[in-house]
């Protein structure tokens, strides 16, 4: 049954939570350090986001060193600006607490084994419906997403389709070794090697990526063309606005991440934008003066994105709300959480 729960008169600030199952190859993801836990973390994500704490659980998403999900800061630029916010559930085996638009994805398969998104056209075809439904005014749409495993799903899209850079990792050691080697399983599967795919936008989501990535990519290409889209995100939004691109998707997108997306080595962020032909915008974040090390191990590589933090951030300043209230918002939320849970 759907839920659809809309604020105000548009949604702007849209979540995508979805899974696939290479989030639950060991190593790849630290959302998925504990399968137990690895099917609560998004919709968590999305608890976060709207009530300022989980209810689907009754903790806070951590990764396996303890630093907080990145939606504390999504949810600090909520409160600060008050944006309208809009669920999207995209194949998630556990629901959100809070209300969503449910779209009957199902997770993503492993790609190294068998077509990831046999229904891959079907989740496009409904991003587009949800575009249309969305778009009552001309106000922007701002596109997060949380999916474990989702940058390595991104950088086999981003291969498929010809394009050379690893993308970025949760954590400060990016597992590249073993991208490759699913890498290798999942084109030797397909017959092709870098750039197999090129032109062919939708059939490398369909064979490779996530549940998130067709529905957002039919969210750009369904709203209007007056429509600002700003995907919040790192790598995983390269590889959306990619497969867009191959698809003959030509309207001007921005892609919103973090500064520690921008910044970290082992990834090209930038190169890749330039290559797609897509805008990109930095969120200047910095949480070294932090007393809490959940918040300043952000500034040595931990995390670094997800559930739209950059996003969230670039909405908030273009609502007036500066990066500075967005981080003593996030340190006092982070604050609350910790003597809560104390």
């Amino acid at each position: 049954m759907e839920r659809y729960h809309r604020e105000r008169s548009s949604a702007m600030f849209i979540l995508v939570v979805g899974s696939t199952d290479i989030s639950k190859i060991p190593g790849i993801s630290a959302a998925g350090a504990n399968l137990n836990v690895l099917p609560y973390t998004a919709p968590a994500d999305a608890d976060m986001i709207w009530w300022g704490r989980p209810r689907v659980v009754d903790w806070v998403p951590l990764d396996p060193q303890g630093h907080p999900t990145p939606a504390i800061i999504t949810r600090a630029a909520r409160i600060e600006s008050d944006f309208p916010v809009t669920l999207v559930k995209a194949g998630t085996s556990v629901a959100p607490k809070a209300p969503y638009v449910e779209t009957g994805a199902s997770p993503g398969l492993n790609p190294g084994e068998t077509t990831s998104l046999p229904d891959g056209d079907e989740l496009f075809q409904r991003g587009r419906e949800l575009a249309r439904s969305l778009s009552a005014d001309n106000a922007p749409l701002v596109i997060g997403e949380s999916v474990p495993g989702g940058t390595t799903t991104a950088s086999l899209v981003l291969e498929a389709l010809g394009y050379r850079g690893m993308v970025s990792s949760a954590g400060p050691e990016n597992p590249t070794d073993l991208k490759r080697r699913l890498r290798d399983e999942a084109f030797s599967r397909l017959g092709i090697e870098r750039g197999g795919l090129a032109e062919r936008g939708l059939i490398a989501l369909k064979e490779l990526g996530d549940p998130m990535q067709p529905i957002v990519a039919g969210l750009v290409s369904g709203a209007p063309r007056e429509k600002e889209i700003v995907l919040a995100g790192g790598t995983q939004m390269l590889a959306v606005a990619a497969a867009a691109r191959h698809m003959g998707i030509s309207r001007p997108i921005t892609v919103a991440t973090t500064c520690y997306v921008t910044r970290d080595e082992s990834a090209d962020f930038k190169g890749l934008a330039e290559a797609i032909g897509v805008n990109t915008w930095s969120a200047p974040l910095d949480f070294s003066d932090s007393p809490w090390t959940g918040l300043s191990d952000y500034e040595k590589g931990y995390v670094k994105e997800g559930a739209g933090a950059g996003g969230a951030v670039w909405y908030a300043e273009r609502l007036g709300i500066s990066s500075s209230q967005v981080i003593s918002s996030t340190e006092k939320l982070y604050g609350a959480m910790v003597e809560t849970n104390a």
